[in-house]
């Protein structure tokens, strides 16, 4: 299944992948959505290129109940973030994995940061896969708008951040 989304954030791209790479933001988004986050590292500053590794834990509440029968009450999600080093005009990008533990789901994305004069659009493409013969389509069918808004949530829970913190 296909992500795609697209959202405007009013900051400098440095500025709102400074707000991504934070871990007080990322635990701030965990906590959003009722979950906790566990760890988060980053190597390399972010002015170039650098990664990021968080894994949290999501509540099951939002999804189906057979996922629920499934995964428990909480599931464990790794992101792994690659960074590439801002271009001459600030844009960069940002490759994203998502593995969830005890689910035969794997996301693998790009997150665009691209300028838009004092603004940065953040642009998000990818695709929710599983594994799991002749289910698996249903299954990643399922978890598509899960995962979606997670990472929609994301952007907006930035705008606010970006609003509120210098």
């Amino acid at each position: 299944m296909a992500l795609a989304a697209s959202t405007t954030l009013s900051a400098p791209a440095q500025r709102v992948t400074d707000v991504f790479a934070n871990a007080d933001f990322i635990k701030h988004v965990s906590e959003t959505v009722g979950g906790e986050l566990k760890s988060f590292t980053i190597s390399g500053p972010t002015t170039g290129a650098f990664t990021t590794k968080t894994v949290r834990t999501l509540p099951t509440t939002r999804m189906p109940d057979i996922a629920k029968k499934v995964l428990g009450e909480t599931l464990t999600v790794t992101q792994d973030e690659s960074w590439s080093a801002p271009g001459a005009d600030g844009s960069r990008t940002n490759t994203i994995k998502l593995s969830v533990a005890k689910a035969p789901v794997d996301v693998s994305a790009v997150q665009k940061l691209v300028v838009a004069g004092d603004a940065t659009v953040v642009e998000l493409t990818g695709e929710v896969k599983s594994s799991v013969p002749f289910l698996g389509a249903k299954i990643a069918s399922a978890a598509e708008p899960v995962i979606g808004r997670a990472l929609n949530l994301q952007a907006t829970l930035a705008q606010e951040w970006l609003d509120t913190h210098a």
